[in-house]
């Protein structure tokens, strides 16, 4: 049954806190909508003093003449005290009438039917994979080379920067490395050493820079300001935010967490992106303008996964276990969604910019609102990161 089927039948559904258990969530039975603030707050003072016309009757007429002054102040005093445990009382009902229309409200009509969303089922679909246009390494770094000598050829201004960051080197990673390290440098983190630091995580797990070839073709592929493959590379803080983080990573998973800290600081004050080093990145992740972003240090965003400027991944509690969400493969996040809490978006489904997501979103739908709301299912094969489309699909209906 629909939310409106439900209000039209009298009835409330809300979804049971914390439910864990895979398919659907479960339920509470069907129930009466409660009553208004105002009507309980008279049914707690019925309750607490009786019915209106014999409260107050031991200190009026003839029961006050016969029994003196002492029994109308003891009336009184009851009569305070059944106020005060009446306000109590109403308060609590209160505060939970809120909370259950609250959850209601964050649950949404459609929510309500959909089974819970398992973070493993959105990470296994969708996974990136090498598309027969997919360029090698070998073959993305020739292209890139070439692209440097013609901007080199084109402005003159920029062909001593094109040689220093490009054209000298002898392969990817080591210009990712030169590049990285001169935009992170400090006067207490000094160029040479994090361009020494970036060789040696490329050079033990070269399925970073495998990641960054992902990353890059993904930027050419979605974004149409992008023109050559050297762009990226050079120019867009957003791919570049994602390397390094992939090295901060790199080093927190070596237990070097001291020096992965202090390279998402450098990070945050540099690009303007604060991604936690425990935090886990797929490939083929294009984070467009990225000014503003905060991905926390539990969340996992997929393979594929396409977001804007001022995106937040934020957690929920103080606790040591999973705070942030998991954000499926293929997911495409407008400019500034906030998924907040242990939540799971399902692989392939589209939030509109300024969205709030605070429950689980199934695969294949286009949500929009605060709280986030299910407006549209997709078909099973749209992939919204391949149209960026940032607009059709979230007006159903509309007068002017």
């Amino acid at each position: 049954m629909t939310g409106a089927a439900a209000l039209a039948a009298g009835r409330t559904v809300v979804v049971a806190a914390g439910a864990a258990t895979p398919g659907r969530r479960p339920q509470r039975p069907a129930a009466p909508l409660p009553p208004s603030p105002a009507v309980a707050v008279e049914r707690e003072r019925d309750l607490a003093t009786g019915p209106a016309s014999t409260s107050g009757s031991l200190g009026s007429s003839s029961s006050s003449s016969s029994s003196g002054g002492s029994l109308g102040l003891g009336s009184r005093r009851r009569g305070l005290a059944a106020d005060a445990s009446v306000a109590i009382r109403a308060a609590r009902f209160a505060q939970s009438l809120n909370e259950q229309m609250w959850h209601e409200r964050l649950a949404g009509t459609v929510s309500e039917a959909a089974p819970r969303v398992e973070a493993a089922e959105a990470l296994s679909h969708n996974k990136w994979e090498p598309t027969p246009t997919t360029l090698t390494q070998a073959q993305l770094w020739a292209r890139i080379q070439q692209d440097a000598r013609d901007v080199a050829a084109a402005e003159p201004v920029l062909a001593s920067f094109a040689h220093m960051t490009v054209i000298m080197h002898s392969s990817l990673g080591r210009s990712l490395a030169f590049i990285l390290a001169n935009k992170l440098q400090s006067s207490t983190l000094l160029g040479t050493q994090l361009t020494r630091l970036f060789v040696e995580a490329y050079e033990d797990d070269p399925l970073l820079v495998e990641a960054a070839v992902a990353d890059l073709q993904a930027v050419v592929e979605r974004d149409p300001a992008c023109e050559t493959f050297v762009q990226p590379l050079l120019f867009f803080k957003g791919f570049q935010a994602i390397q390094a983080h992939r090295v901060s990573h790199w080093m927190w998973q070596r237990g070097r967490k001291a020096l992965a800290v202090a390279l998402q600081s450098r990070m945050s004050e540099v690009f303007g992106v604060d991604i936690h080093p425990a935090a886990r990145i797929g490939w083929g992740v294009m984070m467009d303008h990225a000014t503003g972003i905060v991905i926390g240090e539990t969340a996992i965003v997929g393979d594929g996964v396409s977001m804007l400027h001022q995106v937040t991944l934020g957690g929920s509690g103080t606790g040591k276990g999973a705070r942030h969400p998991v954000i499926g493969n293929g997911v495409l996040l407008g400019a500034g969604v906030s998924v907040l809490g242990p939540v799971v978006v399902g692989h392939c489904t589209k939030v509109g910019a300024g969205s709030v997501v605070a429950t689980d979103l199934p695969p294949h739908v286009v949500a929009v609102g605060v709280p986030a709301r299910v407006i549209k299912r997709l078909d099973e094969f749209d992939e919204p990161v391949k149209e960026m489309d940032q607009v059709s699909g979230f007006i159903l209906d509309y007068v002017i």
